[in-house]
């Protein structure tokens, strides 16, 4: 039921949203190329639907390959340095500066040295997420309840048994959170690297309508791009779902 509540409260969020920007157009009598109407930009994707759609493809291709490899990147990374004192020494500095680069300022150098294809645009989306899987699976395993570790010395179980057992099991609510933010952020990563440069994607589309100031087709793959957020987000939630029954999300 809290799936059905979701969409429904998502369902009424898009129409207040366009409402909204319908009466602003109206009301300002905004020319298109700085906002068109949202009937405006229907129109331009029923008439480019096949073009948005193979370009959308793409991104959804390259978002998906950095969200699965961003999210295995970081619980690997959570779990050696949760391992060892000296290997989260030795990983954080480097994991923590890598957020502190200004992704635009790095993705020039992502297309240099990978390509103008698939694999900088996978690389953009890992490096956007995986520090946030990294972070909260880490940190989830680092508050194991002590309780919870006493008991699993009483039953004498070694220390990857108490890992696989114990700690990994209790952490996976703060897995679950960085996965979520991983979902939100992993368009934005593969969108970044088409920005740079790319031969296709949802950003190649942004760029070129921009240039002809056909801003009704920018929307309409902005809006491609917001659909794919969402879709991915509810498949994470469903995921999440199975992953921790025994966490229900409150409705």
């Amino acid at each position: 039921m809290w799936l059905v509540s979701r969409a429904l409260r998502i369902v009424a969020g898009i129409a207040v949203f366009v409402a909204f920007w319908e009466a602003v157009v109206r009301v300002f009598a905004l020319p298109s190329f700085m906002l068109p109407s949202p009937i405006a930009v229907y129109e331009a994707f029923t008439q480019q639907w096949s073009f948005l759609l193979y370009h959308a493809s793409i991104t959804a291709g390259e978002t998906i390959l950095g969200f699965i490899f961003g999210v295995s990147a970081g619980v690997l990374l959570a779990l050696i340095m949760s391992s060892s004192e000296i290997m989260r020494r030795f990983l954080l500095p480097p994991i923590t500066a890598t957020q502190s680069l200004p992704v635009f300022a790095i993705a020039p150098l992502l297309v240099l040295w990978f390509g103008f294809g698939l694999a900088s645009k996978v690389v953009m989306a890992v490096i956007v997420i995986f520090f946030s899987v990294t972070s909260t699976f880490h940190d989830g395993l680092r508050r194991t309840d002590p309780a919870l570790l006493d008991l699993g010395r009483l039953y004498r179980l070694n220390r990857w048994q108490r890992l696989r057992y114990i700690r990994i099991p209790a952490a996976l609510p703060a897995l679950a959170s960085g996965i979520r933010i991983a979902a939100v952020f992993a368009p934005i990563g593969a969108v970044v690297g088409e920005w740079v440069g790319a031969k296709g994607g949802l950003a190649f589309i942004m760029l070129q309508s921009n240039a002809r100031m056909q801003t009704d087709t920018m929307f309409a793959a902005l809006i491609l791009l917001a659909i794919m957020v969402l879709i991915l987000r509810g498949l994470v939630e469903l995921a999440v779902v199975r992953l921790i029954p025994w966490q229900q999300e409150k409705t």
